[in-house]
């Protein structure tokens, strides 16, 4: 069985810092990466670590090793890669650039990113590394409050590759008291999350908490529409998306469009949302941030030309989002407006 001596958390944001902290928790050794605001923060404050169920628990500054500076992580064997997908080939090359050859052939690297193509592009920076990198899916959102404090909004298990060194990482991860599994196919898993993603753009146009953009049946037929546009254009590509625990890709457009008494009975059984959560994508136009749009919404645009279909409701959206990327004022629709400029009567 592999083991692991230190955890670097690469791309210290809202997911890595979540998962960081438990794994701090649990008592193994992790160095955490990223920005110099994240640093300020976790030396000043620490870190305060809740969930939808009500669960919490701090780190103080002191058990909190923050870093901006990857060279601070040489001695980490294992690598969880949560930065923005964009910079996924530079995170890759970095990596490549602070290891020696011989460093590099003990380590592991788990990408825990938005988008399908991250695991790729990590093996093309460093492809001797082969089946020590692994695809993982992140199904639950996090989101920053602010002075060290970290709230996980909606439920469901962390997913990585299945191998050998896969399941070395779910044992650590779920000794964390992180909910977690192997998956034989990872590649099917990350398309139906890309899938259910999709309501990542929506809910930053909306404006508004992820529950409350949900119980709004105009934004779930909205929602309804562009997963099944995504489905078409995967069907015609030859791809099947695949489920990871209770979610299931295929009957989500069928499911968004219930009436709002059916829709929570079936939903609730599915996953968990409270008040707080909203997407990773909400959260970037809110600081200012270039969005992941291009690796959600643009996956299915790509697709599209590939094959040459269309995908009008998706390319919609990614333009409005383009837009509120400019402009900020240009970030909420209500349900009706935003219906009208998709074209959806």
């Amino acid at each position: 069985m592999t083991s692991f001596s230190k955890i670097a958390i690469l791309g210290a944001g809202s997911i890595g810092t979540f998962i960081g902290a438990h794994l701090v928790q649990a008592g193994h050794s992790v160095v955490f990466v990223g920005r110099e605001r994240g640093k300020q923060e976790s030396q000043l404050f620490g870190l305060g670590i809740s969930d939808y169920t009500g669960n919490f628990f701090s780190l103080s500054p002191s058990q909190v090793r923050y870093v901006t500076d990857l060279k601070d992580a040489r001695d980490a064997d294992l690598f969880f890669i949560t930065v923005k997908s964009k910079d996924t080939l530079d995170a890759g090359k970095s990596i490549r650039n602070l290891l020696s050859p011989e460093e590099l052939a003990k380590i592991v690297i788990v990408s825990f990113q938005n988008g399908i193509r991250n695991a790729k592009e990590l093996a093309t920076a460093l492809p001797e590394l082969k089946e020590r990198i692994l695809a993982g899916m992140v199904p639950f959102n996090v989101v920053a409050k602010g002075k060290g404090q970290f709230h996980r909004g909606t439920s469901g298990e962390l997913v990585v590759e299945s191998n050998s060194y896969g399941k070395e990482v779910v044992r650590i991860l779920k000794n964390a008291g992180l909910a977690a599994m192997e998956h034989p196919n990872i590649e099917g898993v990350l398309w139906g999350k890309l899938l259910i993603n999709l309501n990542n753009s929506l809910n930053a146009l909306a404006g508004v908490p992820l529950r409350e953009e949900l119980s709004q049946r105009g934004y779930r037929r909205i929602l309804s529409k562009m997963i099944s546009e995504g489905m078409e254009i995967l069907e015609l590509s030859g791809i099947k998306p695949a489920r990871a625990g209770k979610m299931i890709p295929q009957l989500a457009p069928l499911i968004l469009k219930l009436p709002d008494f059916l829709f929570f009975t079936v939903a609730s059984s599915m996953v968990k949302i409270d008040p707080e959560a909203r997407s990773s994508m909400w959260e970037d136009l809110h600081y200012g941030r270039k969005t992941e749009i291009a690796y959600l919404n643009g996956e299915i645009l790509r697709l599209a030309d590939e094959i040459g279909h269309k995908a009008p409701i998706n390319h919609k959206i990614v333009s409005l989002i383009g837009e509120a990327e400019s402009d900020s004022r240009k970030s909420k629709y209500d349900a009706e407006t935003l219906s009208n400029l998709l074209g959806i009567t």
